[in-house]
């Protein structure tokens, strides 16, 4: 699988307001980091931003489903995919991207707790 080169650059353009997001092409995708915190990732030319019960009724309420990595499995991932409304409004975009951070940096913290 290729990466849209035009549809990274669009989404880090709109997302510039957020701040400095950096991605990194990982598994056929990429992922979007911002303070070494993976908070959104981009596979096949659909965005998707992470999500817990805090912001997923964002989501679901506009009929938005988590990412599905494999079409043959069941696994689902904890990111849903960002509407085209709110991608293409960057004031917007930034504050579902800061909740989406949110989400992530309370997840790893979590984490380095564990260990």
């Amino acid at each position: 699988m290729t990466i849209n080169e035009d549809y990274l650059e669009y989404v880090l353009d709109n997302l510039a307001e957020f701040g400095e997001v950096r991605s990194k092409k990982m598994f056929g995708g990429v992922g979007l980091y911002f303070g070494g915190v993976m908070f959104g990732l981009i596979a096949q030319d659909t965005l998707y931003f992470k999500v817990d019960d805090s912001n997923r009724k964002d989501y679901e309420s506009l009929g938005y489903k988590s990412f599905k990595p494999f079409d043959d499995k069941k696994m689902m991932m904890p990111y849903y995919e960002v509407p085209i409304d709110v991608l293409d409004d960057p004031d917007e975009l930034s504050r579902w991207a800061e909740k989406a951070y949110r989400v992530a940096e309370k997840e790893k913290k979590k984490n380095s707790k564990k260990k």
